[in-house]
């Protein structure tokens, strides 16, 4: 809250200024007649929101916590997938070639069958990436086939987040805070990441089905769709295993690792999104919640990341927020219930429509809108907060090629190869409702200054 007091003793002077010039038009009289003073009224509210909200959140994750599930895998069987990791990397050193990249010559030729079931997959994997709608339901329906794929459903929920992230852009509550130019780049910048995640992690789900399907490995195949030979180990062993914690894990590095070059570390991404004010003022209005819904204006469980642009925090997030998901029983079965009962479209009215509407034109008015936030648990029909879906404001981006090296060149995600724990604190319903005051207190800043 200093925050806001400070940006509203900086602009006091341009606020006043304003406020003379509203007074000199002959339509004043007339005129609502929005005030700094109407916004600073919230701030008790807030501030009490935050410290009874704390409380909650921690009774509501405790009557959440039970029944526990299991998380844990065999040490053994780590330790051997991280032996075969460090052997390859030894070798790619020795060698200079990258395992991933090339495919042995003394293997015996691909048989007609399995050239098509490469085919197949990879235009299946192209049809299914048109967009972050397409993205997450194939994710979903992998995991409704086979919910030994734990990922499937974890990343079905993070690229729900990834839609509502990008469909905020065009929200009520964002369409003054950045410019046109901020808004493409941020999204640019989010559906690079959900495009790129699923070019790589859907064929490995595709080939774990055809296996499956089939009653034989497949995963030799994982090179021709230039997945990292860190994957090779994982799969091999959950084919003879099924030990969906730790291939979920694995996964969870393999995927972050896979974007930091590619997306994270990128020049243009840097330079024009990641170090910019806007894009970090996303992580001061808690824009970085990763929100799983337990039901329809129910509770919220989540967690935040605190620096996206870290990977080994990344996977660090990945693992917790896994271990939310599939390491409580209540909190996995109504996830998934929601999930299979509201197809995901991009809007933050799937979850909250107490607070959202998908229709322009039944979303609110009024100039302020804290001190709205503040006087209402839920807000009327026809005052509501604009959440678009997505492919009403966002048209899908042309297929792009990117570079296919191998990631794994150094051990450091290695030390990532640990049983995830599972945070206590993760009911986060007051949370994100204080997230989105504070975002409000940014939109009636930008209206008054």
């Amino acid at each position: 809250m200093c925050i806001l007091v400070n940006i509203v003793s900086k602009h006091r002077e341009t606020i006043q200024r304003k406020g003379d010039m509203m007074m000199d038009h002959p339509d004043y009289q007339a005129q609502a007649k929005p005030s700094i003073w109407q916004l600073i009224t919230t701030i008790p509210v807030t501030i009490k929101e935050m410290i009874t909200g704390k409380r909650s959140a921690w009774e509501a994750s405790k009557k959440l916590r039970h029944p526990l599930l299991s998380l844990t895998w065999q040490t053994s069987s780590a330790v051997q997938i991280q032996q075969q990791l460090e052997h390859m990397m030894a070798s790619v050193r020795t060698s200079g070639v990258q395992t991933a990249s090339l495919r042995s010559s003394q293997l015996d030729p691909y048989s007609v069958e399995e050239l098509e079931l490469v085919q197949e997959i990879k235009e299946l994997t192209k049809y299914h990436n048109r967009s972050n709608v397409s993205r997450t339901a194939a994710y979903l329906a992998c995991y409704k086939s086979y919910p030994e794929l734990h990922w499937a459903l974890l990343a079905h929920f993070v690229s729900r987040n990834g839609g509502y992230n990008m469909t905020d852009l065009h929200s009520g509550l964002l369409k003054t805070i950045l410019n046109d130019q901020e808004k493409e780049r941020v999204y640019l910048l989010l559906e690079r990441c959900n495009a790129l995640i699923f070019q790589d992690a859907y064929p490995q789900l595709l080939l774990y089905m055809k296996s499956k399907e089939k009653g034989r490995s497949y995963f030799h195949l994982l090179s021709e769709f230039h997945i990292s030979s860190f994957m090779v180990p994982f799969w091999e062993h959950f084919w003879l295993n099924r030990d969906s914690a730790l291939l979920t894990v694995g996964l969870i590095i393999n995927e972050q690792n896979y974007i930091e070059y590619r997306v994270i570390r990128n020049s243009f991404y840097q330079h024009h999104v990641t170090s910019t004010l806007s894009f970090r003022s996303h992580e001061i209005a808690g824009l970085n919640h990763i929100v799983i819904p337990l039901g329809i204006n129910e509770e919220l469980v989540g967690l935040t990341l605190s620096n996206f642009s870290k990977v080994h925090e990344r996977i660090a997030f990945g693992k917790n927020l896994y271990a939310l998901l599939f390491g409580h029983e209540q909190v996995l079965d109504r996830a998934a219930a929601y999930a299979y009962a509201v197809p995901h479209e991009g809007s933050r009215s799937e979850y909250w429509p107490k607070f959202f509407t998908d229709q322009k034109e039944l979303s609110t008015h009024e100039a302020l809108v804290s001190p709205m936030l503040s006087r209402n648990e839920a807000l009327p029909s026809g005052n509501k907060l604009y959440s678009p879906k997505l492919l009403n404001v966002w048209q899908d981006l042309p297929y792009e090629k990117i570079s296919r090296e191998d990631w794994l060149t150094q051990t450091d995600s290695l030390g990532h190869l640990t049983v995830p724990r599972r945070p206590k604190l993760f009911e986060i319903s007051h949370e994100h409702r204080n997230s989105l005051s504070k975002l409000a207190m940014m939109h009636d800043l930008d209206r008054l200054i």
